[in-house]
């Protein structure tokens, strides 16, 4: 019997040994669901309160899809008769596009197509074979044969979307001022004049397209998208005047022809402004066809990029700079002998002619290389070349147009070398662009103040506010009484010098003949044959309205300027001051 108790005592600490074990085991798994359910109520909490904001940013990547419609360019205006012309327009061609995952035959659609489009097939076939992509492009700017044969077929996930693109309704009228934008696989960007150094206002800002799946996971058409509103670009007006820059190409045109020139150049300013009236050059092009051009340096633009040595157009500024530092004046004699010997060098009159006394107003009419000698000298190399430097040579003019040339005067840098500062005194061993030359025209025209050229006359925002650009004073080069005194003198160049081809009789017209050699670009020296004639001048002589520059580049069948660039001169210079109804000054 104590046995049988014992064992059952011993049975009871058995059992309430195992009840214990059973315990601990039943606590420990409540432990681990309790732990992890404190763990999920944690990522719980991450996911929608603590990291909501990034969790919800990648759902909306996987269910999203953006990308950008183009904002509409802003046009290009020039004047005409005191109304906008239109340079640069938009016109809408209609863009071929597919939804892939509305399509229900693809390899029927790319055949489709391939035929009406002119496409590849395999080339769409692949463009279909997501079915996840909300969107693809077949082709821009369809014909409307290729827009009427797409809507007859009726071909389910094939639309047609609206674009603009870039057009230019005067085709190659002021081609190198206006340059060009690029199509839309381009992305519309300018290229080269105003379209690019204008750029930045004219593009505007494209709005983002949102593409969205549906509860389903399945694209949502385009047509059901939602977009941002893009900000179109500002609308741009140039100083440019149609009517001129339509005569000035026509001008250009016709010289270029007549004298088989490599090109000519034209350019007609405002003195008082500085604002750039015509900007010519041939050859051209026509900007809706820039694809089609072989030789891009077509593009570029002669009249602010293209340096050369001036030749004897120069001869007015170096005199402007003896007359304004008193070294000399109109009346001031000089004795010619036909040369200047220089550091082993000769320089002599052009051919070999010997003048004898003359004043330096018989200089300029008779074009005296030596006698510009005499004025360099008396001025002394460094205030002459830091003169010529104040005139806007050697740098840029600053003129918002691309690819600028600011000239090249480093021969003037060492003033031991007294050569270099001689043949520049008429024009040679330095270079500057047609633009530079017409602004310090300009500048002795006006009273003696160098002017920024512009290009732009306002900028048209899309709030309706318009930005006029002013005109902007660089510095005095010379004073009044100094461009009183050249205008009397080059009068007298085209009354009695070289200039009297470039007259227009009734009105007191001033100017300079120059012809200038060519130099070599593979070494020293100059090009046999070759020559650049220019003419440069203004006119009314008391009221300036007109600065004009005619540069005539390597003509075949004269040798001077003033059988080239001074009768295509006079013929423009007549046009302006009938065209601005200036009344004649002098009998007829």
């Amino acid at each position: 019997m104590k046995k049988a108790g014992f064992m059952r005592i011993s049975q009871k600490k058995t059992m309430q040994k195992k009840d214990g074990t059973g315990i601990a085991r039943v606590a420990f798994v409540f432990i681990c669901f309790l732990s992890a359910g404190v763990g999920l109520l944690w990522q719980l909490y991450r996911i929608q309160v603590r990291d909501h904001t990034l969790w919800s940013d990648q759902a909306k990547k996987q269910r999203l899809s953006t990308f950008d419609l183009k904002a509409e360019r802003g046009e290009i205006f020039l004047h005409d008769n005191g109304e906008p012309y239109p340079l640069a327009v938009n016109r809408e061609y209609m863009a071929a596009y597919v939804v892939p995952r509305e399509v229900q035959d693809a390899k029927e659609v790319a055949r489709e197509l391939s035929i009406i489009l002119g496409k590849d097939e395999s080339e769409i076939l692949l463009k279909l074979s997501d079915p996840t992509d909300p969107f693809e492009m077949i082709k821009r700017r369809l014909s409307d044969d290729e827009v009427g044969r797409i809507r007859a077929l009726s071909l389910k996930g094939v639309s047609l979307l609206p674009e603009k693109y870039r057009y230019y309704p005067a085709g190659s009228l002021a081609s190198h001022v206006v340059g060009f934008a690029g199509l839309g696989e381009q992305g519309g960007a300018g290229g080269y004049g105003v379209e690019a150094s204008f750029d930045s206002e004219l593009k505007g800002k494209p709005a983002r397209v949102h593409e969205e799946r549906d509860a389903g996971g399945r694209w949502i058409s385009l047509s059901n998208s939602r977009s941002d509103v893009p900000d179109h670009g500002d609308i741009l007006t140039l100083t440019i005047d149609r009517v001129i820059q339509h005569e000035t190409e026509k001008v250009v045109q016709e010289y270029r022809e007549k004298h088989g020139a490599d090109s000519v150049t034209a350019l007609v300013m405002d003195p008082i402004t500085g604002k750039i009236l015509a900007m010519a050059n041939a050859p051209d092009f026509d900007p809706n066809k820039y694809a089609e051009t072989e030789d891009y340096g077509l593009f570029l633009n002669p009249a602010v990029s293209s340096t050369y040595e001036p030749g004897s157009i120069m001869k007015p500024i170096a005199m402007a700079i003896g007359i304004d530092e008193k070294k000399v004046s109109p009346t001031t004699e000089y004795v010619d002998t036909g040369s200047v010997t220089e550091s082993g060098y000769t320089v002599k009159n052009s051919e070999g002619k010997v003048y004898g006394r003359s004043t330096m107003t018989k200089v300029l009419e008779d074009s005296i290389n030596t006698g510009m000698i005499f004025v360099e000298r008396l001025v002394g190399h460094k205030i002459f070349a830091e003169r010529l430097r104040r005139f806007g040579f050697g740098e840029k003019t600053g003129v918002r147009l691309p690819a600028e040339s600011g000239g090249d005067l480093h021969n003037l840098n060492d003033f031991r070398i007294g050569i270099q500062f001689y043949t520049a005194a008429y024009g040679q061993g330095i270079t500057v662009t047609p633009l530079q030359m017409v602004s310090a025209y300009a500048a002795l025209a006006n009273g003696g103040v160098l002017m920024r050229p512009q290009i732009a006359e306002s900028i048209g925002h899309a709030d309706g506010q318009v930005e006029m650009i002013q005109p902007e004073e660089i510095r005095r080069v010379i004073s009044k009484e100094t461009s009183e005194a050249i205008g009397h003198m080059l009068r007298s160049v085209v009354v009695n010098g070289h200039g009297k081809r470039a007259d227009v009789p009734g009105y007191e017209v001033v100017g300079k003949t120059g012809t200038a050699q060519v130099a070599k670009t593979d070494g020293g020296g100059y090009e046999e044959g070759k020559t650049i004639g220019s003419f440069a001048g203004y006119a009314p002589r008391e009221n300036p309205r007109f600065v004009v520059l005619i540069k005539v580049d390597n003509p075949k069948d004269v040798q001077w300027a003033e059988s080239s660039a001074a009768p295509a001169f006079s013929q423009l210079m007549r046009f302006l001051l009938e065209y601005a109804r200036i009344e004649p000054t002098e009998p007829l």
